[in-house]
């Protein structure tokens, strides 16, 4: 039983949570190649999953995760985006969207308590696909481009 006060929580504050991890990206030692990149492209992204995260952890298929991811993969790759930057920058995301629920859950109950925890294993779960599709087209799209360069 997913707690939607916990979802709504960080849908409602999608804005506050792109806006802290446009500049952890874009400030990060560990991730230099998005320094470089348009900060409103990654806002568009990021404010998607963050405002629509009940959508994504519970109505999403798994065909919708690998489209997306695989297309976001692709476009980091083509980019020039190191893979491992790629991959640090959705767990950023991830941590960021944990950091909020810890720090605004307010759980005061066993039951609230095991609602956050059921949200915190969902959010892990959908990164954990996230990264995997994600990988997945940047692979293809390095595929494409030695196949287009030999």
């Amino acid at each position: 039983m997913l707690s939607a006060r916990l979802v709504r929580l960080i849908e409602d504050h999608a804005e506050e949570l792109t806006h802290g991890l446009l500049d952890d990206l874009q400030s990060n030692s560990h991730t230099p190649a998005y320094h470089a990149l348009s900060r409103e492209q990654l806002r568009h992204r990021l404010f998607d999953v963050y405002r629509n995260l009940g959508r994504w952890l519970l109505d999403t298929t798994e065909e919708h995760v690998e489209t997306v991811y695989c297309e976001l993969g692709g476009k980091r790759r083509a980019e020039g985006v190191p893979l491992s930057e790629v991959v640090y920058a959705l767990t950023l995301a991830k941590y960021h969207l944990r950091d909020c629920v810890r720090t605004r859950g307010l759980t005061d109950s066993a039951v609230e308590l095991y609602q956050e925890q059921e949200l915190q294993r969902l959010v892990g779960r959908f990164f954990d696909r996230a990264i995997y599709h994600t990988v997945r087209g940047y692979e293809r799209e390095a595929s494409h481009q030695q196949k287009a360069t030999a």
